[in-house]
């Protein structure tokens, strides 16, 4: 219901967002790293940035819908109380929670898929998974933050998260730069950041490359958060609405 009021604000920036992005870094910034550096990990730069957006994307939706709103739900509005106190237990409001989100991620990838075969940055048929990644990306960061914001009185450690993880994440995560260009001392953190995972999933995807192995390796991470937050979630918002 408050989504059928603010619909058209989320839809013009999920529609426009990808064309402005690729068409500021990855052609006008692009062009510039290809005159001066030549390609990046052997494409160009357009190629190189589009699947990565789409994971950056995916996270900051992920964090953006499952902080202030569970707090509200909780606290100020009181939402989840109400809803609880019908047939509907806290694991429904979780589970109702993360599905939606889904669906967002979902859509989203489905726009950044068409933008990218617009802008002739796809090159394989694997790219059609592109939208269940960027679902995955959402709610393996929603999960994990949902359970995390039951446990909040107040509001201000998710200011710290977006600027001391969400943002760092954004820019050091393989996103606009390959991970050779790390020094070789940094490049396991930049391994440990759940973006860079999915980052890597929808780079494999958008190209069709990469071997098995580490796909598997990233699709097990981003479960993990997935179902490590379902685990840590139904046990804080039970204690939050039900002990």
């Amino acid at each position: 219901m408050q989504f059928r009021q603010t619909w058209q604000g989320s839809v013009y920036s999920t529609v426009l967002f990808p064309v402005f992005y690729l068409g500021a870094m990855g052609v006008g910034v692009g062009h510039l790293v290809s005159a001066h550096a030549g390609l990046v990990a052997g494409q160009t730069y357009l190629h190189f940035i589009a699947p990565g957006l789409l994971a950056t994307t995916a996270l900051q939706l992920g964090e953006s819908e499952s902080l202030y709103p569970v707090l509200a739900g909780l606290k100020w509005e009181r939402s989840y109380h109400a809803a609880v106190s019908t047939p509907l237990e806290p694991r429904d409001l979780l589970w109702g929670k993360l599905t939606w989100l889904a669906t967002r991620g979902l859509f989203t990838g489905l726009v950044y898929t068409i933008a990218f075969g617009a802008f002739g940055v796809l090159a394989s048929w694997w790219a059609l998974t592109l939208p269940l990644l960027g679902a995955l990306m959402t709610v393996a960061i929603a999960a994990p933050l949902v359970a995390y914001a039951a446990t909040c009185e107040e509001d201000t450690s998710f200011a710290y998260i977006y600027r001391f993880a969400v943002v760092p994440m954004t820019l050091f995560s393989a996103t606009f730069y390959p991970l050779s260009a790390y020094p070789s001392g940094l490049q396991p953190i930049v391994q440990l950041m759940p973006l860079y995972h999915g980052v890597a999933l929808t780079r494999s995807a958008a190209f069709g490359q990469g071997s098995l192995g580490p796909i598997v390796a990233h699709l097990a991470v981003l479960f993990a958060m997935l179902l490590a937050g379902l685990w840590w979630g139904q046990r804080t918002l039970t204690r939050r609405l039900v002990d």
